[in-house]
């Protein structure tokens, strides 16, 4: 089958906005579902319908699922009823799309499946047919502003019926979509917070005072010093890759704190507290917040300190320190540093030295 002018043109302006985009490498992105209705031009195998292109209506829901990767999903239907035999087909189906670019232009590739229903329309009567298919394309995206954009996309679909009603065991159908993005969240603008990164106090053993010299005739009880607190803070960055619970090597600052603690073995109820920023849900963020807590736990045992004496709680991204209003994820995550640092991914551990 030769590629009428919509499709070729369609192609050379896909492939236009991937050679634009390429070199775009941000990795900012909103994480908010999107809707995206689309018209279509489809160039149907001849086996099923005419030869000629057919035109239709779609709509897909997507999300960015991670810095690299969206999910799409949705149902769109292509007929031509000024043809002899008249064809009809029906999608439902999932794309994967991979994003080389979080910029303002985001080529993508995108493979998916799903199901299909071709229905054929001749003198002899109606003929349809259900189908899986699997499809691969390429497409680009770009952003009008904060909650609308465009997208394009070119795919070809290989479809394998479940039965022969039409005569034939496979297709191929040629697709280019046109669509309009709209997010449904718009990121609402705070005001940032300034913030000084907080020094570490090394843990170092109390110097004994000696006590006052009394008179024997007029002996006065010896008073004790007030307790204080040293406090070990310790930056989520240097302990963990981003959104991970896998304790980073090595840690001299871990290592320290194991080695005070095992000085000072009367020191217990030591409190291991973990902490997320706001990216990703509230249920993940709260287990992550856990299991980094857990990790350097885990860590302190292996070092031998018994695990009776360290208690860990995750309090995921409750308690941030500053507010972002970015929309893109670079600045995003460089924003959000200082909740990670002190309250949102930090470990603190007290003792009391008299």
């Amino acid at each position: 089958m030769n590629f009428s002018n919509p499709i070729t043109l369609g192609i050379a302006a896909l492939v236009a906005g991937l050679s634009a985009g390429a070199h775009a490498q941000s990795t900012d992105y909103n994480p908010s579902w999107y809707a995206l209705p689309s018209i279509s031009v489809e160039q149907p195998d001849t086996q099923v319908g005419p030869d000629k292109n057919t035109n239709g209506l779609g709509l897909r829901f997507g999300v960015p699922t991670s810095p690299t990767w969206d999910v799409q999903m949705g149902i769109a239907a292509t007929r031509a009823p000024d043809t002899i035999p008249r064809a009809r087909q029906m999608t439902l189906g999932v794309d994967a799309l991979y994003m080389m670019s979080r910029g303002n232009v985001r080529p993508f590739l995108l493979i998916g499946t799903g199901v299909q229903r071709d229905e054929v329309e001749q003198a002899s009567g109606n003929t349809a047919q259900n189908a899986a298919f699997l499809g691969a394309g390429l497409g680009v995206q770009m952003g009008i502003n904060d909650q609308w954009g465009l997208q394009a996309d070119f795919r070809r679909n290989h479809s394998y019926p479940d039965g022969n009603s039409l005569g034939i065991d496979r297709s191929n159908t040629n697709k280019l979509n046109f669509g309009l993005i709209y997010t449904f969240e718009k990121p609402t603008p705070a005001r940032r917070v300034s913030y000084e990164e907080p020094r570490s106090v090394p843990m170092v053993a109390a110097t004994p005072q000696p006590a006052p010299y009394v008179a024997p005739s007029a002996p006065l009880p010896v008073a004790t010093p007030a307790p204080r607190f040293e406090r070990y803070t310790l930056s989520a960055t240097e302990l963990f890759g981003f959104d991970s619970a896998q304790v980073q090597m090595p840690q001299p600052k871990l290592d320290e704190i194991a080695a005070a603690l095992d000085v000072n073995r009367d020191v217990s109820a030591v409190q291991i507290t973990g902490y997320t920023d706001r990216l990703g849900s509230p249920k993940y963020n709260q287990a992550l917040s856990e299991r980094r807590a857990m990790a350097v736990k885990d860590y302190l045992v292996g070092k031998g300190l018994d695990a009776n004496r360290l208690q860990t709680a995750g309090k995921g991204e409750a308690n941030p320190v500053v507010q972002c209003a970015d929309t893109k994820r670079t600045a995003l995550i460089k924003c959000l540093e200082a909740n990670r640092r002190v309250e949102i991914e930090d470990i603190s551990v007290q003792r009391r030295v008299q």
